[in-house]
């Protein structure tokens, strides 16, 4: 995955009203539910699908670390689906979306002016047209580079232009980025 759909997972799991499950036998009992089926499971792991049923029924019970980190990952990703809907509609219609990061913001701007990149460290809410347009383009699998590039529009527009009360004109590139976490 990429720094930005990875913050919009991590945010979305900050939403959760209940914890995952912790072991590896617990994980696998809701992933084969999730799933329908242990084939499907082992294809989503990489592992066969009697490791699968084993871990299922107890008889495995830790799995190596790849696949304790693919599994983790795997029962985040379906955790909780109508709570993180509900979030997410929450957000991209009323409450936007809160963006932290510390990058580098390069700038095309009047000539005059200083345009040279340098590494910022910004909180800023946007308004939830931009947190509409993250989630949708996460969920029509939009590459990493076009959520950054909505990151840094919706920067652009209520940080840097202050929704269109200074700086017209300047464009905002969103280059090496340390952190970025999202919360909505």
């Amino acid at each position: 995955m990429g720094i930005v759909s990875d913050s919009l997972d991590r945010a979305a799991a900050a939403n959760f009203t209940r914890p995952l499950p912790k072991s590896a036998q617990a994980q696998m009992r809701f992933l084969v539910r999730a799933e329908k089926g242990t084939r499907a499971v082992a294809r989503l792991l990489g592992v066969s699908q009697r490791t699968v049923e084993r871990y299922v029924r107890g008889q495995l019970k830790r799995p190596r670390k790849d696949l304790a980190d693919r599994l983790a990952a795997e029962v985040r990703r379906r955790w909780q689906p109508r709570v993180r809907d509900r979030a997410r509609r929450q957000a991209a219609s009323q409450t936007g979306i809160v963006i932290e990061t510390r990058a580098r913001f390069g700038f095309t701007a009047a000539p005059g002016t200083t345009d040279d990149a340098r590494v910022r460290q910004i909180t800023q809410a946007l308004p939830p047209a931009y947190a509409s347009r993250l989630f949708e383009a996460e969920r029509t699998g939009a590459t990493e580079q076009q959520l950054r590039d909505i990151a840094a529009e919706g920067l652009q527009e209520v940080y840097f232009r202050d929704n269109g009360r200074r700086a017209d004109g300047l464009l905002v590139e969103f280059t090496d980025i340390d952190y970025l976490e999202l919360d909505y």
